[in-house]
């Protein structure tokens, strides 16, 4: 059924409209907030998790790589059912399996129940693209890109701030808290979203693609599955090696059934339009160097003073330390806002590739006190604010309305396997590059200097590949006229992987 359904409509531009416009952004990024928030509250107990739940380090690790697993599979899958059944209905039932998640782990005393609750957190992940998708539907395009950027933004928030919070709760309290005050967020997030934010009226229409659903699930599993747990069975282990092959040849049959499905789950056409594939590998490229921080700085500031490099000091200092990166992205914000409004999407992509790119390059020589840490940290947050904020504005600006869902969401999920690649990659390098104090075998400085040479290696290659986007053109549909179809509602997920859980399997 056709109708006009403009993106201001269930608001306007002025008075109190514009407060109603703000309070949208604030309750989405909040949930943006939370869902990265739960994701890093598991960090600091990593170490004390094998007697905490009595089971061994190796199969501890599965409290992150379950997570990160059913992250990867209801990313694309759920985003598809946002877009076939109501993307705020969708935000919903990821708040309420968030919690539901949450309050398994809270009552675990054993590894299983706390494994499954925290499958069903990493099943709730897709709250920040499904809300950047939502915002596209309800909210007049000048609004756009600053909403964007914000909700943009939430996930670095929450993954600063989640550390120390995290650090402080396991310090001084049963770390069954932890999942107490993810749930209790998440009732939180739930209730006001209800309250505030409207549901979008556009619906993408046909029948779900069952067959692409379990192919592109079963491609991920394998290719998450060898990248999280190669560096334990042996890089060139049968185990190892068979799942990347199988990750390949199934990857292939994907797409060859994608580009004959009537209604399917990801439009690979579109997908290889200009635009949308060199944004995607920007994103997993980007991906890549932004994760390259959460993985050094951490170590520095913990690994000891004897060393001749490390600080020394706890993971609380460590938590702390990479919190006002997390806030600088958010004040980037209005920032990336005026940069794509002005010049477009593309330079602010641009931009954010510099300014990632020098923060780097400065880590390369500039490591040895808290102060420069948080210093650089916060230079490369800044400039991933900004990337960041531009990749979904590329997306959008390059599907039709009733995709956004899905198109964001696997735009999130090459997003992941950057960070994915970079806890492989980093891992590799600081097994390798080593040295041995007092019996001990700790990685070396030099380690730590390559992998942020690495990362500034892939902030160039991101530079290079937004330069080669083309110009931004707004999507039809963003000119505030659009086909609507009505379907028939059900529920489900959308999902972003998780960014915290290549961090945390690395310090496994």
């Amino acid at each position: 059924m056709a109708a006009q359904a403009g993106p201001a409509d269930p608001m306007g531009d002025a008075g109190p409209h514009d407060k109603k416009n703000s309070a949208i952004v604030a309750v989405l990024a909040l949930g943006g907030i939370v869902v990265a928030l739960m994701q890093t509250l598991i960090i600091p107990i990593i170490p004390e998790l094998p007697d905490l739940v009595g089971a061994s380090a190796g199969d501890t690790a599965w409290a992150i790589t379950a997570t990160l697993l059913a992250a990867a599979v209801a990313t694309p899958v759920m985003g598809r059912l946002g877009d076939m059944y109501g993307k705020r209905r969708l935000l919903l039932v990821s708040l309420v399996i968030l919690v539901v998640g949450s309050l398994i782990a809270a009552f675990a005393s054993s590894l299983a129940p706390l494994v499954i609750g925290r499958a069903l957190q990493g099943f709730a992940s897709g709250v920040i693209p499904l809300g950047m998708s939502l915002m596209r539907d309800i909210m007049a395009p000048e609004k756009l890109a600053g909403g964007v950027a914000v909700i943009s933004a939430s996930l670095g928030v929450g993954g600063a701030l989640g550390m120390p919070l995290a650090a402080f709760i396991a310090q001084y309290a049963d770390w069954h808290m932890l999942f107490w005050v993810s749930a209790g967020l998440g009732v939180l997030s739930f209730v006001l979203t209800v309250i505030v934010v409207p549901e979008s009226h556009l619906r993408a229409s046909g029948s779900f693609d069952y067959p692409g659903a379990a192919a592109l699930s079963a491609t991920l599993v394998s290719l998450l599955l060898a990248i999280s747990k190669g560096a334990d069975w042996g890089w060139g282990s049968g185990l190892t090696v068979g799942l990347f092959v199988a990750a390949a040849v199934l990857a292939v049959a994907w797409v060859l059934w994608e580009l004959r499905a009537p209604r399917p789950l990801v439009d690979v056409r579109v997908a290889a339009g200009k635009q949308v594939l060199m944004t995607n590998i920007a994103s997993v490229v980007f991906g890549f160097a932004m994760f390259a921080q959460s993985l050094v700085v951490p170590q520095i500031i913990e690994i000891p003073e004897f060393t001749g490099y490390g600080l020394g000091q706890s993971i609380l200092v460590a938590g702390l330390a990479m919190a006002p990166g997390g806030l600088l992205m958010m004040a980037m914000a209005p920032v990336s806002s005026r940069i794509t409004m002005s010049v477009g999407p593309k330079y602010t992509l641009m931009t954010g590739a510099v300014v990632v790119g020098l923060g780097y390059l400065m880590g390369v020589f500039w490591m040895n006190s808290v102060w420069q840490l948080v210093v650089l940290s916060g230079i490369i947050s800044a400039g991933i604010g900004l990337a960041y904020a531009a990749m979904p504005a590329l997306i959008m600006g390059a599907v039709p309305p009733e995709e956004t869902g899905a198109a964001n969401s696997f735009n999130t999920l090459m997003r992941s396997l950057g960070t994915s690649f970079a806890s492989a990659v980093a891992g590799v390098i600081v097994a390798s590059v080593t040295m041995e104090i007092g019996g001990a075998v700790l990685p070396s400085n030099t380690a730590f200097q390559i992998v942020m040479g690495a990362a500034a290696g892939a902030s160039l290659v991101a530079l290079v590949i937004a330069a080669l986007l083309p110009k931004y053109r707004p999507a039809q549909g963003d000119e505030k006229v659009v086909e609507v179809e009505s379907v028939e509602g059900a529920a489900g997920i959308a999902g972003e992987a998780d960014d915290a859980a290549g961090f945390a399997a690395s310090r496994a």
